[in-house]
């Protein structure tokens, strides 16, 4: 099968590409609404319509959410469901999973969109919407990667498997279930936006909560009081500390970031009343997990951070700030050195189809990679359109070319993988 007919064929098919990402964006999938599992329904039809054995399913979210392993949840969902797609192999050939999430952040202040978060516009190439880039458009390359195989032909070797998967943005629910439903492949790629770039590499974030003690008093006598946001302000200036320490000597990978392993306070909640010393004050947060870090550790050392605080304050030593793990948990992940090839066959790929080479750099955002890597032993990578820092932003858009251009070097991925 030469690379030369594939990219002819996904190049065919960029009008198409075009409107089903659009159609995708007008679904507003926000994590935990009725649309995550609606926009799975819609997937499976097209599956189905392509000739491809679909396998669509009810997740047990309360079943999975008990397990000791399970990665987390910030949403309340009643209902989620997982979807894997197959275009099975002759045999005697590797198989290779694609991976995309079809669950999205809110748009956010609507006043600052230019565009409808869920219109799908297209301007001057590029189309416009609450995940167009992260991360529909990775979805759709894959989806026309895997139907430009089977339209071509000959058949590969090895199955070549398609996963559109709910809740990687607050926890990795969907993949966590597509692993407890058994399924595994030789080797996977997820098209999160990477700007073409490939990402053998994510540092992990993990989702805290700070509570802090005061004591409530009149506020025209605050000196009878203790300020709960005062007892605070020591306790992030810590965290910024925490931060510079964990920054100075990042893994080669990440280099290409300012603050791979950033520290933020997201959420403060503190008081009831304007005339009232605050008598509690409420933080919620996200550490970033540096590579090669374990979660345990991770949580050590900000446990560490706010304890010595503590105990050199002496309101704080008697009423210690109380530390909680919640939501989302994001290990760190790393391609394994062994890893089958996946990456030099996926730089292989991107050079023929893109006329040179890709980047190759680590990513400061977790994702399912820790996931399918870590629990799955799936040698994983990153690969997709579009640029990260316009994800969860307004006005979120990705380019139509770089859509066409990662299907091309999927399916040149899957082509040479698969056999």
């Amino acid at each position: 099968m030469k690379i030369a007919e594939l990219a002819a064929v996904v190049e065919d098919e960029t009008a198409a590409m075009t409107e089903l990402l659009a159609e995708l964006v007008r679904v507003p999938s926000v994590g935990g609404t009725a649309a995550e599992s609606a926009i799975q329904e819609r997937l499976a039809e097209w599956l189905r319509a392509e000739g491809l054995e679909v396998d669509h399913w009810p997740i047990p979210i309360e079943a999975l959410g008990a397990e000791p392993d399970f990665p987390g949840m910030e949403v309340p969902r009643t209902q989620a469901s997982g979807l894997v797609a197959r275009l099975p192999g002759t045999g005697g050939g590797r198989s290779l999973m694609l991976v995309g999430h079809v669950d999205v952040v809110p748009p956010g202040d609507l006043a600052a969109w230019t565009t409808d978060p869920y219109g799908g516009v297209v301007r001057d190439g590029r189309l416009y919407g609450r995940g167009a880039c992260d991360m529909k458009g990775g979805l759709v390359a894959a989806l026309f990667a895997v139907r430009a195989l089977r339209r071509l032909g000959p058949r590969l070797r090895g199955d070549l498997l398609l996963a559109c998967v709910a809740g990687e943005e607050d926890g990795g629910l969907g993949a966590y279930a597509l692993l407890r439903r058994g399924w595994r492949a030789d080797a996977c790629v997820i098209p999160e936006p990477t700007g073409l770039g490939v990402v053998p590499a994510n540092a992990g974030a993990l989702t805290f909560r700070l509570t802090v003690t005061g004591r409530a008093a009149h506020a025209a006598r605050r000196d009878a009081g203790v300020s709960a946001v005062e007892r605070f302000w020591p306790v992030f200036q810590a965290l910024r500390e925490l931060e510079s320490a964990r920054n100075a000597a990042p893994d080669p990978l990440m280099r290409r970031w300012t603050l791979p392993y950033a520290i933020e306070i997201g959420m403060v909640r503190a008081g009831d009343w304007s005339s009232t010393v605050p008598g509690e004050l409420v933080a919620e947060g996200r550490l970033g997990v540096m590579l090669g870090e374990s979660v345990p550790a991770a949580r050590a050392a900000l446990e560490r951070a706010v304890a010595r605080v503590c105990a050199a304050d002496d309101w704080l030593r008697e009423h210690p700030v109380r530390v909680e793990w919640w939501g989302g948990q994001y290990a760190a992940g790393r391609l394994p050195a062994e890893d089958g090839g996946l990456l030099a066959a996926l730089t292989r790929a991107h050079t023929a189809t893109a006329g040179g080479p890709p980047e190759v750099w680590g990513a400061p955002y977790g994702s399912d990679l820790r996931l399918l890597t870590g629990l799955g032993g799936i040698p994983a990578v990153q690969y997709g359109p579009g640029d990260v820092d316009l994800a969860h932003a307004p006005d979120e858009w990705v380019a139509v070319a770089d859509v066409a251009a990662a299907a091309r070097t999927l399916a040149a991925l899957a082509a040479a993988h698969c056999g």
